[in-house]
């Protein structure tokens, strides 16, 4: 979905709008949503009758599909563009691997990630991420040629110099710059008037490029901000500076043009009425906060870059996606293993799949691939854990729903699978198609 505002001559994050208005999610956009599931409803299925159920299922089509989408919006606005998959998104290796295939890098933030990484034979690597351990920071400088580390303060500058002088390396870095330094986010990065300082010569570290990263990013307003801040900030460096930057990296944080999608209890009518102890009705229709495409996103990054950063410096831009390539990769099939009453369904997979009681608050339609029909039915549908707090959903798309049932989760690629807990119950295996 396109703005008008996103395509003007001029903008603002003010006229954007940094968060947009939530609204009843449209029926005609939950419908072809849930009609292109029943669609692929035989191959899910399939692979279910040969694995078994619970089960991940990897679509490497999409995945790839999504890779080539995001790249080819920003390649079409920018003349350097690279661009690295956010691994703690979806940290299966598969994941990895088929994207690497298709040209990206790959943005770690952790040892434990840069080993998966290297044990691929990933060459274009970024660190990213705070509180970088000696040991994690002694793993990248041993594989300066594939590494790129973003550092996030003053002390990690200095134990990477330490490292990589007794190591006889020099470590290719940037600088993760921190433009709202307040609450939580204070953990992130240097703030931007420190960027003088850091800079400094510091022997064995090659500094080269800038970093900042905004989340949940429905449009692209907050980004656009942050590029005319950083963009006013080196127009007052001296030019012996900015002809050493060699990257900016803008990050991610990319919503899906889906959006974001809130269970009916979300709404203050929901809110109300659970207060009240009263069940939630179906006709509480789920609440969106609707998200610009990403040739939107492409457009005015793009515009606003070329703008503010272009007539000081022209460089690479990196960009580092993650909810918005494998979100729609991954799908999750699960069985009803117990119906206890017409209104409510157990089934053979509990939420510790997926991390966290998600589903009490986002709202995903389950479809019932046994029974497809495009209509919506109220239900309990929970998972099997001994907990109450393992709800899948309140309501199935089919025609009924009985012991046995196929029932599919979809879009459950990012920030899912990375968070899933070994509680109670087996974690679900992944079969890549």
């Amino acid at each position: 979905m396109e703005t008008a505002t996103g395509l003007a001559d001029s903008f603002s994050a003010e006229s954007i709008g940094i968060v947009p208005s939530r609204s009843v999610l449209p029926r005609e956009k939950l419908i072809s949503f849930v009609n292109h599931f029943f669609d692929r409803g035989e191959i899910y299925r399939d692979v279910v009758n040969t694995y078994g159920s619970p089960l991940y299922v990897l679509e490497s089509s999409v995945l790839r599909a999504r890779a080539e989408q995001f790249r080819t919006a920003f390649e079409s606005e920018l003349p350097r563009v690279s661009c690295y998959f956010a691994v703690k998104s979806n940290n299966h290796p598969d994941v990895a691997r088929i994207l690497t295939e298709t040209g990206f890098g790959l943005d770690v933030s952790s040892g434990l990630e840069l080993n998966m990484a290297l044990s691929q034979g990933n060459t274009d690597i970024i660190f990213s991420g705070p509180g970088k351990t000696l040991p994690e920071l002694e793993l990248a400088v041993e594989n300066a040629e594939k590494v790129i580390v973003l550092l996030d303060s003053f002390s990690e500058l200095s134990r990477i110099g330490d490292i990589a002088r007794s190591r006889g390396k020099t470590i290719r870095a940037g600088v993760r710059l921190n433009f709202n330094p307040t609450g939580l986010w204070r953990k992130f990065g240097i703030k931007a008037n420190e960027l003088s300082q850091f800079w400094e010569a510091w022997p064995n570290v090659s500094l080269q490029g800038i970093q900042f990263h905004s989340s949940w990013n429905l449009t692209p307003a907050t980004q656009i901000k942050t590029i005319q801040e950083l963009g006013q900030l080196l127009r007052t460096m001296p030019e012996t500076f900015t002809e050493k930057i060699e990257f900016i990296d803008i990050g991610g944080g990319f919503w899906p043009e889906v959006g974001e999608w809130l269970q009916p209890v979300e709404t203050r009518e929901g809110t109300e009425r659970e207060t009240e102890g009263k069940k939630i009705e179906l006709n509480s229709s789920p609440s969106c906060f609707p998200a610009d495409s990403i040739k939107t996103f492409a457009q005015l990054l793009g515009k606003t870059i070329r703008e503010q950063i272009f007539p000081t410096r022209t460089c690479r831009i990196c960009c580092e996606p993650g909810r918005w390539i494998c979100n729609d990769a991954m799908q999750l099939l699960i069985t009803a293993l117990d119906k206890k009453a017409p209104d409510l369904v157990v089934t053979d997979a509990g939420t510790n799949a997926i991390g966290w009681e998600r589903f009490e608050t986002d709202y995903i339609p389950i479809l019932n691939l046994t029974r497809p029909e495009l209509s919506e039915h109220p239900c309990y549908i929970l998972g099997s854990l001994c907990t109450p707090h393992d709800v899948w959903g309140y309501a199935y798309w089919g025609s009924g729903i009985q012991t046995g049932d196929l029932l599919l989760v979809p879009t459950q690629g990012a920030y899912t699978f990375s968070l899933r807990q070994n509680f109670i119950k087996p974690i679900p295996p992944v079969v890549t198609i």
